[in-house]
């Protein structure tokens, strides 16, 4: 059974009948966990292995897992920072700020590869502005050159680990102080002044094997009416033409009040794979997520296969011999400077 375009989330520590039988959907193609899925790296190994057995290929396991205020999985994982703090020895030392980057990049990623999770949702690609209090030091600095750089690095990082990256959120949330999560933002800025500032990152990931995209559910209205996420324009003529990306464009979740501009739940997944998204996320409602399985309709689209099939975690990565690695044990004292920052956590 291919994997379908529609990614959701499960309540709890374990798979319920219902959603096993949700998993079994021809729509479904993945998994994503938060805090409530996380008891212990043992507990969370079990339920990744318990969703890969559900179906042939696996359905995709996915994480936010970035550090700082956003690290899903805490006890037993190391407390990582968020990459804004590498902005600052950027400015001091490109290299070792390089190198710190990669470093984390690959430890974020090897810890998760290590209980099952084929990716997280990360980096953050977005410029900090110094206005949009959901980026802040979620972004690696505040402009396009120390994003890019580092941006690259950590993706390096990942990729050591065997877990492609997902670059968000496209084309750049960072100018905006509405939080997409409880509000529609609307970044009014004109498409030069986009394209030459906030695109530079993706752009240059891009050209550094970007395997997926999340693009964001803010309105740019000097563009287009729609959200980035139901936009043709941008996910099509923009990112695919003009940027070349060949990667899974995931949209960001559909319960979001950013995205309910585009209608009922069903709309929001019609509108999004309409304009170019490949597979849509509907987390934290599962009555809406049945209504858009219900409701979807056939979905085959033999390209998008092969982009999801390249999602995959690349090889497997032993818990135990992990931490026992000189390399791991190198990696976490390496960090062990840089502040988590403030422990706000998101969309728990």
């Amino acid at each position: 059974m291919s994997l379908g375009p529609v990614m959701i989330d499960l309540e709890g520590l374990e798979i319920s009948s219902v959603e096993r039988e949700m998993l079994q959907h021809p729509l479904v193609g993945g998994v994503i966990l938060f805090t409530r899925n996380y008891d212990s790296p043992e507990q969370i190994t079990e339920l990744i292995e318990a969703i890969h057995r559900i179906r042939t290929p696996h359905l995709l396991v996915a994480v936010d897992h970035e550090g700082g205020r956003v690290q899903r999985f805490r006890e037993g994982f190391t407390r990582l920072p968020p990459v804004g703090k590498l902005a600052l020895r950027y400015q001091q030392d490109k290299k070792v700020a390089k190198k710190l980057a990669e470093t984390l990049g690959w430890l974020m990623a090897v810890e998760l590869r290590s209980v099952g999770v084929d990716f997280s949702f990360a980096p953050v690609l977005d410029v900090d502005r110094g206005i949009s209090d959901i980026i802040g030091d979620r972004s690696f600095g505040n402009d396009s050159e120390t994003v890019s750089s580092l941006a690259v690095a950590y993706i390096r990082g990942m990729h050591k680990a065997g877990m492609v990256a997902t670059g968000k959120h496209f084309p750049g949330h960072g100018a905006i102080k509405a939080d997409s999560h409880i509000a529609c933002p609307v970044d009014e800025r004109s498409f030069e002044d986009i394209y030459a500032e906030d695109i530079v990152p993706f752009a240059r990931v891009i050209n550094n094997g970007l395997a997926g995209i999340m693009p964001a559910h803010v309105v740019y209205s000097s563009v287009d009416v729609s959200p980035a996420g139901f936009s043709s324009f941008w996910l099509n003529q923009v990112l695919r033409n003009q940027l070349e990306f060949q990667g899974v464009i995931f949209s960001d979740d559909l319960s979001m009040e950013g995205a309910k501009v585009a209608g009922d739940i069903v709309d929001r997944a019609k509108a999004a794979l309409k304009a170019g998204c490949d597979m849509v996320l509907v987390c934290n409602d599962p009555g809406s997520a049945r209504r858009v399985l219900d409701n979807l309709g056939e979905c085959n689209d033999p390209i998008a296969h092969v982009r999801f099939a390249r999602m995959h975690g690349r090889h497997f990565v032993n818990r135990q011999q992990l931490l026992k690695a000189t390399e791991w044990k190198h990696a976490v004292a390496t960090i062990e400077g840089l502040s988590a920052g403030d422990s706000l956590e998101l969309g728990k």
